[in-house]
């Protein structure tokens, strides 16, 4: 018997956990063992992502809460410890970037337990939180599972031998192909009459930030075109705090909306003109969606998809993003016929042969 013990906490991570479980599921010797740390989401928000996604219910829920990077991160390694002590995993699967990610790595790492990360090998080289949480996961990792052919090379610049290093493609366009077809019959959000443009933004380097955000919002209210932007509570939160949040309530080509599940999500995306997000995992999802993408950020990982023209690094000044809007907008109709860096949509079962032929 194999036994899988996978640590999530957000909800990119459940996105691409449901592939991996899915790919699973045809193996008779494998058990998976889940655990959820709490870190960012309400936890029966979490059953209701984990239903509409098809994950099974955790074994674990660590309560993890909100907290510094330290109280986090260490409030895991201290819970992890005794679960790992008594599950004896043959693997333990992380995935991304988040302080879960690190402390997963870590606890395994620390107890000799094989560690497989999931979207390995990715960099921005900027000091990011997340950027230190991947890259000491990957060097505790036995399995580098990456989504690019560059987050490879990355690896091996950093002295990680070869044969820990594989080319697995990107997971979420797994979980993408998995959902895009079935989006609109699972959800009942009604769509907008008009043209719109699909938005969000999220990242503690843009919402905490004041001149960073207003100069996002300043911004929207002149884009010529309605926008629809799910907000996510601590957004509001940062934004109210900083007497923003009427800013973007008060205009009117912008309607705030509460947050959406990953079905509405999608649908609102395939559905829109164009993207605006500041998250990495949008940025893939509104590639593999085929729509024209502004990331009101100064640097993304996913150089490749800027080189395709799909995306395009607008900053977060006022007049850089509403050139960029307009330039993508006038673009929204064209198409991709280029190669899909990131993989065929297989990249869980890879994940899953890779470790059954290692172990």
């Amino acid at each position: 018997m194999i036994k899988l013990l996978h640590i999530v906490g957000n909800r990119p991570q459940f996105i691409k956990l449901a592939p991996f479980l899915e790919a699973t599921n045809k193996y008779k010797d494998i058990k998976n063992i889940i655990v959820h740390s709490g870190q960012h989401y309400d936890y029966e928000m979490s059953k209701i992502f984990f239903k509409e996604l098809g994950i099974p219910s955790v074994n674990y829920n660590l309560e993890t809460g909100s907290g510094t990077h330290g109280s986090q991160t260490g409030k895991i390694l201290i819970k992890l410890d005794s679960i790992l002590s008594k599950e004896q995993p043959s693997v333990v699967v992380v995935y991304g970037d988040t302080n879960t990610t690190l402390a997963g790595a870590l606890a395994a790492y620390k107890l000799h337990f094989p560690v497989a990360h999931v979207e390995s090998g990715m960099r921005e080289y900027m000091w990011r939180p997340e950027e230190i949480n991947k890259k000491i996961a990957d060097h505790c990792a036995d399995f580098c599972f990456c989504p690019l052919e560059r987050a490879c090379q990355n690896l091996q610049n950093e002295g990680i031998p070869s044969e820990r290093i594989y080319f697995t493609g990107d997971i979420t366009f797994d979980a993408f192909l998995m959902n895009k077809t079935i989006a609109n019959e699972k959800t009942s959000l009604e769509l907008p009459d008009s043209d719109y443009i699909f938005m969000t933004m999220h990242r503690a380097e843009t919402v905490d930030i004041y001149d960073r955000v207003n100069g996002i919002i300043e911004a929207l209210p002149q884009i010529p075109m309605r926008i629809i932007y799910p907000m996510h509570p601590r957004t509001k939160k940062r934004l109210i705090e900083m007497e923003l949040y009427n800013k973007l309530k008060d205009a009117s080509n912008i309607d705030v909306i509460d947050p959406v599940g990953y079905f509405e999500s999608i649908k609102l995306m395939i559905n829109s003109k164009i993207v605006i997000t500041d998250s990495g995992g949008v940025i893939k999802e509104a590639f593999y969606a085929s729509k024209m993408c502004v990331t009101i950020d100064d640097t993304t990982e996913y150089t490749e998809i800027i080189e395709t023209g799909r995306n395009i690094l607008a900053g977060t000044v006022k007049d850089n993003i509403l050139a960029n809007v307009a330039s993508m907008l006038s673009k929204a109709s064209d198409s991709y016929t280029g190669e899909n860096p990131f993989g065929d949509g297989s990249a869980a079962q890879k994940m899953v042969s890779i470790l059954l032929d290692r172990l």
